[in-house]
């Protein structure tokens, strides 16, 4: 009998993504938080929606949108991934198709152009999409895009453009699924948890100390890679596409990323272009 599992990189069976959405001024903070336990986010931004520079927010306001600049300051060159949210936030299944191209295509050409990185993710408005949402994505270029549904488990997505996450951070059952994650290590497939918010709820229900025990708890591990949703999904698509002989005698590694996987219980790691004999 021949097992065969995929291995993040070094090796390691877990790994973390986090997704935070609307690009507001709690990102900030959030963002932080994360740096010091080394965790890694995706943050999903609508270029139509930024707020006017020098705005002046009212008192007690909670979702308060960063500005350009702000936004630019923040996230360029951060580490963390910048992914598309649309334009301007709209229910995309309800509009024309052309007014859904323009949302998405829109959005994703401002994003590379201020923050000087292709981008090829997405966060759904409001979590909603039908099939004709899904299609125009693809012809966008879009190769992933996470939904408002979650799983409560630590499978590796198998529709990345219908993608589910592991669970919100208002959870109940957060910190219980951080204790799963973080003692115990899977003996065959790998574990992701993918972790998505807005990090204006922390302010809005006063509970800063939610993700901050979440990464405390699960940041810094050596046996947990830490990583942005395109590179959870660029990796993950590369192991998917090694080519292994009939026999399983050899691999050949035709991607730009080297590749890590468990064969029979021994821990292979396969470079990029190469072919090796296992």
């Amino acid at each position: 009998m021949t097992n065969l599992f995929m291995r993040f990189p070094e090796g390691k069976p877990k790994a973390l993504t986090l997704s935070y959405d609307d690009a507001v001024e709690q990102d900030i903070r959030l963002m932080k938080i994360l740096d010091e336990w080394q965790i890694k986010c995706t943050f999903n931004i609508n270029t139509g929606q930024f707020a006017k520079e020098e705005t002046v927010y009212p008192e007690g306001q909670i979702h308060r949108k960063l500005t350009k600049d702000a936004a630019i300051r923040l996230y360029r060159n951060s580490g963390h991934e910048v992914a598309v949210h649309t334009l301007t936030h709209p229910w995309l299944e309800r509009l024309p198709c052309g007014a859904q191209v323009r949302e998405i295509i829109g959005d994703r050409q401002n994003i590379e152009t201020l923050f000087g990185t292709l981008t090829r993710g997405m966060a759904y408005p409001y979590g909603t999409y039908n099939d004709n949402v899904v299609r125009i994505l693809e012809d966008c270029g879009i190769v992933y895009a996470r939904t408002t549904e979650y799983t409560e488990n630590f499978d590796i997505p198998q529709d990345w453009l219908r993608l589910k996450a592991t669970c919100h951070h208002n959870n109940p059952k957060l910190l219980e699924l951080a204790d799963k994650f973080v003692d115990e290590t899977p003996q065959r497939a790998p574990w992701l948890f993918y972790l998505w918010g807005h990090s204006y709820e922390f302010e809005q229900n006063n509970n800063w100390n939610v993700i901050e025990e979440f990464a405390e708890k699960s940041g810094k591990h050596s046996d947990i890679w830490y990583a942005t949703n395109i590179e959870i999904y660029d990796y993950v698509k590369a192991y998917e596409n090694l080519l292994f002989a009939t026999d399983m005698s050899m691999v050949q590694n035709p991607s730009a990323i080297e590749v890590w996987f468990v064969l029979d219980g021994t821990m292979y790691s396969v470079n990029p272009g190469e072919t090796k004999k296992l």
